[in-house]
Formats: structure tokens, sequence, C-alpha cells
């Protein structure tokens, strides 16, 4: 038994010095084992492996060279004509691209797509962007400012704006024209800096009202659409206001007051409307947009303004838009009955469009947020109105009467003592002075073959 126990013993310590020894040397089967230093620290490595939030900012770094530094895009020029192509919305302007170097200014303005921007504007210290500047009342109220010497970027989706209304401006370094649709964000605030004033016009109806049926077979859903550019549109610009600290003026209009049942009406009165009826896609859409406006001014503190423009009349208004004016005066140069609705004792007040233009910028740079009326207190008939055209155009024409459209207002005369007042604006212009002005600028462009198109 000693004897076992101790060569158990003896086997026990042969197997433990064995294990020892096993520290200190490697068997012949055992892979060594290949130590590679590591190329970088741990901190280094670690941040490269875990920090994703590098390679974002990376990528987007990346994505503002390629699309700011290295535009391509397409441009319009000054002798093309289709301005029908749809637009290709993507995520903030809507054209094509082509051309690196098309935001140097040379002989014309360049249509720019999404997040594009001139270098030109970025050094600019007072600057005026106007919405629906290429249309009939925008492209006055661009020239106006063009010619006070102020800088202006024109946005407008070409829906009724014409490039004829502006181009003009082409070749001049202080005008830059944006093909684009306010219903979509529009990213201009890092081109912005230190801008005085910042206008809305509406892109589709920027005053008037719609006063027949007609329109609203130019375009399918016309009165979604219509609703969207009032809401969204104002939405959009008063989020960029409020981001680069501008100036809003809203454009709004008389349509808010619907069939009034206060005559004159004064900016005090709240309306009398038909929220279901077939034009209250305008005037809801315009009475929401006064709503948004003046939320922002008091829950974010944007500066703005807001004007209720009555209706008005000019040259480079639209042919056949279904406004009254522009209805009667093309219809007696072509030698069409003047088509009255109803029996035609509907009043309405018109203003030429310079005056109103002179109107925008006072209220602009006066320091009443409002709302003004903008109109001529001047009232007539809907009969003492085509009475007007036939005397200036055509004497013989004869006046034909039709059914009148739902809800059309029986009367609208604004009060502007306000205006007087605190703008110190008042109309100028009659309408038997104003008219022959349209006149004679409605037959150049009907002798134009090409005016159905859209320039």
């Amino acid at each position: 038994m000693k004897q076992l126990h101790k060569q158990t013993s003896v086997n026990h310590r042969s197997r433990d010095e064995e294990m020892a020894g096993s520290h200190h040397s490697t068997p012949p089967c055992s892979p060594k084992v290949t130590k590679h230093p590591r190329s970088l620290p741990r901190s280094i490595h670690y941040f490269f492996r875990e920090q994703r939030l590098l390679f974002v900012l990376v990528g987007i770094l990346i994505g503002y060279t390629f699309f700011i530094l290295q535009p391509s895009l397409s441009r319009i020029g000054p002798h093309e004509t289709n301005t029908h192509a749809p637009l290709s919305i993507t995520s903030d302007l809507s054209d094509s691209s082509s051309s690196s170097n098309l935001f140097s200014v040379v002989d014309q303005p360049r249509y720019r797509p999404v997040g594009r921007v001139p270098a030109q504007i970025r050094n600019r210290r007072k600057r005026i962007v106007v919405t629906g500047g290429a249309g009939f009342v925008g492209s006055h109220l661009v020239d106006k400012l063009i010619a006070r010497g102020d800088d202006v970027i024109g946005i407008d989706n070409f829906f009724t704006g014409r490039r004829g209304n502006v181009v003009h401006h082409f070749g001049n370094p202080r005008f830059e024209l944006i093909r684009h649709d306010v219903v979509d964000p529009i990213l201009l605030e890092n081109f912005l800096a230190g801008i005085l004033s910042f206008s809305i016009l509406d892109t589709l109806f920027k005053d008037d009202p719609i006063p027949t049926l007609g329109l609203y077979l130019w375009i399918e859903n016309l009165d979604i659409r219509l609703y969207k550019t009032n809401v969204m549109g104002t939405l959009n610009m008063l989020g960029l206001a409020k981001r680069i600290g501008a100036r809003f003026l809203l454009t709004s209009t008389s349509e808010v007051y619907g069939d009034p049942l206060e005559h004159p009406q004064k900016e005090t009165y709240w309306g009398h409307v038909n929220p279901i009826g077939v034009r209250s896609c305008y005037d809801e859409g315009k009475r929401t947009a006064e709503t948004l406006t003046m939320d922002y001014h008091r829950g974010a503190g944007v500066e703005v303004r807001i004007a209720r423009i009555f209706n008005t009349y000019g040259p480079r208004m639209c042919l056949d838009d279904g406004r009254v004016v522009s209805n009667f005066v093309a219809q007696a140069i072509r030698k069409q009955p003047l088509t009255v609705y109803g029996d035609g004792l509907q009043t309405r007040s018109f203003q030429y469009v310079s005056d109103l233009v002179d109107g925008l910028v006072a209220l602009m740079e006066g320091e009443h947020v409002g709302p003004f009326n903008l109109g001529n207190p001047g009232e007539f008939t809907m009969l003492e109105l085509a009475e007007v055209v036939k005397e200036t155009i055509d004497p013989s024409a004869r006046i034909e009467f039709k059914s009148n459209t739902e809800d059309d207002p029986h009367k609208r005369k604004p009060d502007i003592t306000k205006a007087k007042e605190l703008l110190n604006w008042e109309p100028k212009i009659s309408l038997r002075e104003g008219l022959p002005r349209m006149v004679s600028d409605f037959r150049n462009r009907m002798l134009n073959e090409d005016e159905g198109k859209v320039l």
C-alpha cells in the first residue's frame, strides 16, 4: 500500500511538472499564434467603427459639392417658346439639368432646379423674392422693384405666368428667375441672408374672383390646385421667411368678403362666405392664407403684411382667363358679343395694375401689418363696364346675356380709408384712362399667332 501510494504521488507530481512546463514551451503540434500590431490606436479604431454620424456628414458634404458647386442644368433661351413641358419636381425646384456654368448671368436669367442657386445671389445685400413673378401682377411688381434698384428673385411655375412678361429683364444681373411651384418647399435660406422684404403673389389667380365656370375646364382638379397653392404655397413661403428672418407680404383678395352684407367693405368686416360653394376653393384658400400669416406673425415673430386686392386690370392679363375685364376686351377685339352673366347689375371696382403695385410697395415698406384694402372705389355695374369697353374698342359691339354663375357676389367696393391714412396711398388712374392701355396690349398680343402658348 505504501509503495502504491508513493507511486501515485510520483505520477501526480510528474503531471504537475509537465503542465507547469507547458507554460514555458509550445508543444510541437500547436500552431504558432501570430500577433499583428494594431495600425491605429484603440480610440481611433472605435471612432471609425462606431461613429456612423461622421459618414452621414461626409455624405452630405459630397452631395452639397455635387449639387451646388457642380450643377448641370438646362436653360430656356430667350427665343424658345416651349414652356408647356411638364414640371419635374424632384424636391424643390422643377427643371432639368445640363450646363455646369449656367449660374453666371450673361444674357438671360436661368431656370434652376432644387437647391441650385447662382453664386451672384449669395453675395447680394438686399433682395426681394416675388412668387408668381412672371404673372400679371407679379411681373409689374418686378418692373417696379428693378426700376428702383432692388435685386429681385422671381419664382413662377408658368401655369398662368409667361416668360414674355419678364423677358425685358433677361440679361439684368439684378434679376433671377426660378421655375418652381410654391406648393412644394424651396430651400433658399442659405443664399438669402440679409433679404429686405419678401413678397408672395398667388401663382394661379392673384387678385380677381373667378366669374365663370369655364375657367375650371383649363385643368383637371383646378379647384384643388387653387386651394393647395393658397394654403401650402403660403405655408411654405412663411416657413422660408421665418428661417431667413424676412418680411413677408401676402396678397390676399377681396374674395375673403364673399357676397358681402356690408357695403362698401372695410377691413374690419369678417365677410359672408359660402364654405362649400363652387368659388369656395379660392375664397376659403385666401382666408386660410390670412390665418396662417397672422399665426406666424403672432406665434413665430415673422414680420408680415397683408393686402386685400380688389379687381385689377391692365397689360399682361391672360386672354380668356374668365375675368370680366379681359373677357370683355378680348371679345370686343374679336368682334364677338360681350357676355354678361345674370342681369348685369352686379357691381365691381376696377383698379389699374400700376396703382396696385404702388400700394403693395407702400405696404411692404410701411410699419403696419394690415390687412389693407387695395382697390379703386369707383364702382361699375357689369353693364356699365361693358359700355365702357364698347366705347373704347367697338361701339357697335352687342351684349349677350347668359344665366349667372352660382355664388356670384352682388356688390363689391373697397373702403380704402385705412390705406389713405396709414399708407398715404390711393389709386390715380381711372377706368377710362387705363382701359385703352390694356386694349393696346391685347391687340398686339392677339396679332401673334402663338399667343395661345405660355411663353
